[in-house]
């Protein structure tokens, strides 16, 4: 249930209502912006009297929520959440780019991408270090040297860094290291590493999961924001479905779901859709057309040889030229690359 109050209403009323909901037992949080104040209740609502609220000269109306994602829900929050990394953002006007190699494999390599993708207009690096794999006898990632490969390019570059946590055990390192944590698709419903991640005010990039709806993503972010962190990032990265072809279904119509649904900023991984690398382009122009507040691209510069995902992998030459592309399109729907 929400309350909606008027916009005059005085910060001594809230608080008197606040304090009445309170002791039925209601969790009561308030959200407040230039020109609204909106009251979301939690917990058993069943004794409340939405007639009796309104009574109340300065309650504009009661809504009852039907979602059961709250914080995430753009009810409470009429106004579009824009995530701060460093001197970086996510959501708003400029576009989010973030870019990199599925892997971290050498020092030399991912400050070599890390120079050409800044060049070409990228603001965040991407590399994983501890990566998840479907096969144990695949790559498994540099873990915590990979970290530190990581950071040196930050160093190096003064690109923020975004990389994939595996276990709850490693928050305390990533929290310290990294600059956005990602939390991927196969660990988008791992609820115990999700809490833990509430406890910090670390941005989350939570990808989608493989067969998750889009209210199964939003109530994961709610465990991160229901914990206390309400720096959360969506990214819809395909989904599986019948289709073969390609190595998964991107579901585009996300983008305005989510959009509508939610105040999070929403991001598209054009690369793990398509998992091929002539798709990235005509993928990454329609997510910014639908709306994308950025994109999460990989860039190899070797991919044949890379350790994964080297298929869908761009070279440095061509992402600098789909970045190009990329600008017309972002200025047609009134967003900055």
């Amino acid at each position: 249930m929400i309350i909606v109050m008027k916009t005059e209403a005085s910060k001594e009323s809230v608080k008197k209502l606040r304090e009445q909901l309170k002791q039925k037992g209601i969790i009561v949080n308030v959200w407040e912006g230039h020109k609204y104040c909106v009251l979301g209740l939690l917990g058993d609502t069943s004794s409340i009297n939405p007639s009796q609220i309104e009574a109340n000269q300065e309650v504009e109306k009661v809504l009852h929520v039907q979602e059961p994602y709250k914080k995430a829900n753009r009810l409470f929050h009429p106004e579009e959440t824009i995530v701060s990394v460093r001197d970086r953002l996510i959501g708003g006007d400029k576009l989010a780019i973030i870019a990199g190699p599925c892997s971290v494999e050498s020092e030399e390599q991912i400050i070599g991408i890390a120079e050409k993708i800044k060049k070409s207009g990228a603001n965040f690096l991407r590399g994983g270090a501890f990566k998840p794999r479907t096969s144990p006898y695949s790559f498994q990632g540099l873990k915590e040297e990979g970290l530190e490969i990581l950071k040196a390019a930050r160093e190096k570059t003064g690109l923020p860094i975004v990389t994939e946590i595996m276990s709850p055990n490693l928050v305390e390192r990533f929290v310290e290291d990294v600059d956005v944590i990602q939390v991927g698709a196969r660990n988008m419903q791992n609820f115990d590493l999700l809490k833990e991640l509430g406890k910090t005010k670390k941005p989350i990039l939570l990808k989608r999961g493989l067969s998750a709806t889009i209210e199964e993503l939003l109530m994961s972010a709610e465990y991160i924001m229901a914990g206390g962190n309400e720096n959360v990032i969506l990214c819809e990265r395909g989904i599986r479905t019948f289709e073969t072809y390609t190595r998964n279904t991107l579901d585009l119509s996300a983008v305005p779901v989510i959009k509508k649904l939610s105040h999070l900023p929403v991001i598209i991984d054009p690369s793990h859709a398509g998992g091929m690398w002539w798709l990235v382009e005509p993928l990454a122009k329609a997510a910014i057309a639908v709306g994308a507040d950025g994109l999460m691209i990989e860039v190899h510069n070797d991919p044949v040889n890379a350790k994964s995902d080297g298929a869908q992998s761009l070279k440095p030459e061509r992402f600098d030229s789909l970045m190009e592309t990329l600008r017309g399109v972002a200025e047609a729907v009134d967003k900055e690359l």
